[in-house]
């Protein structure tokens, strides 16, 4: 081959974003600038502000059972929990044999949760959090509603990112002793991947659970949801029993939104709106299904998104 041919080639090949080199590129550039471009911290300090909340009225509603559920003569024996959870399980409240130790335990979980809501100590909270609130789920798994599942993930997630570098103690502290502004971390861009990647696998759960429900196909969803006796939306009742027009298109108009909000997350220029509106549309489906907990869980995935500069392009730079 000619020194012109080679030339020739190599140009084509360098020029041709379609070949596989060229793509295998852009899947790796894109892979780092997703997980790896640092991120300012403030949006997740909102996160675990909400979350603490969350998870305090999570925490106060297992307080007065605590000990009839899980006390030495309680219903859930430690036997009847290893039948139920996966043997990999684990649970620091095994171990609590009397009730002093389980209250003690118990009560410490509301500590960190406070701290962390304080945003003092949060690295140290952080985690301490995420390990006690999983170790009371699996404690009593049957007990655990989608609320609790999602805070779950949500703590894990803050024990991962900067939390507490903004609006908590840790920074009036730092600010005291004269310590730097922190500046955008490769951490809090790693921690909003995450909430990110949640947010959305949260939502194609939600519409494929649904989707097994004859009611989500004829339309009638809606009505149960909002005459359900959970439901903190019964005003809808009459409304929608009156007109199948409108409880077809609300029933159809959830699944629309939580298959928009699932895919649209993930395009640049329309996450920032979804997600917005995600913040409004998870708590207020969480009203009309009886799990408000859970719709404000959910729309904590997506402020990180929600909060996004609009300046900020998709590649990370202003």
């Amino acid at each position: 081959m000619s020194a012109r041919s080679t030339t020739i080639s190599a140009t084509r090949t360098a020029a041709d974003p379609a070949g596989a080199d060229g793509i295998a590129n852009r899947v790796a550039a894109d892979w780092n600038r997703y997980w790896f471009t640092p991120t300012d911290s403030r949006s997740l300090a909102l996160v675990r502000i909400g979350t603490a909340l969350v998870a305090l009225s999570l925490w106060w509603s297992y307080a007065a059972d605590l000990q009839t559920w899980f006390g030495p003569t309680g219903i859930l024996s430690t036997e009847t929990v290893w039948q139920w959870r996966s043997p990999a399980g684990f649970s620091l409240f095994d171990w609590t044999s009397t009730s002093l130790a389980l209250t003690l335990l118990f009560g410490g979980l509301g500590v960190v949760l406070v701290l962390s809501l304080v945003g003092l100590a949060t690295p140290v909270a952080a985690v301490l959090a995420a390990i006690l609130w999983a170790s009371l789920l699996h404690r009593g798994p049957m007990l655990a509603g989608p609320a609790d599942d999602c805070l779950s993930i949500l703590l894990w997630c803050l024990a991962i990112g900067p939390a507490g570098e903004y609006f908590s103690l840790d920074r009036w502290l730092g600010d005291r002793a004269g310590r730097p502004a922190p500046g955008p971390s490769i951490r809090a861009g790693i921690t909003e991947g995450l909430l990110r990647v949640h947010a959305s696998a949260i939502a194609v759960g939600v519409v494929l659970a649904q989707l097994k429900g004859a009611a989500w196909w004829d339309g009638m969803a809606a009505w149960y949801l909002a005459a359900g006796p959970q439901s903190l939306a019964a005003d809808l009742v009459p409304m929608l029993a009156r007109s199948e027009y409108l409880t077809n298109m609300l029933t159809h108009g959830i699944t629309a939104f939580e298959i928009l909000f699932a895919v649209l997350l993930w395009y640049p220029p329309t996450q920032r709106m979804v997600a917005r509106i995600g913040l409004a549309g998870w708590p207020l489906l969480g009203l009309l299904a009886g799990e408000p907990l859970w719709g404000l869980a959910v729309a904590l995935f997506a402020l990180p998104t929600a909060l996004r500069s609009p300046h900020r392009r998709a590649d990370g730079h202003c």
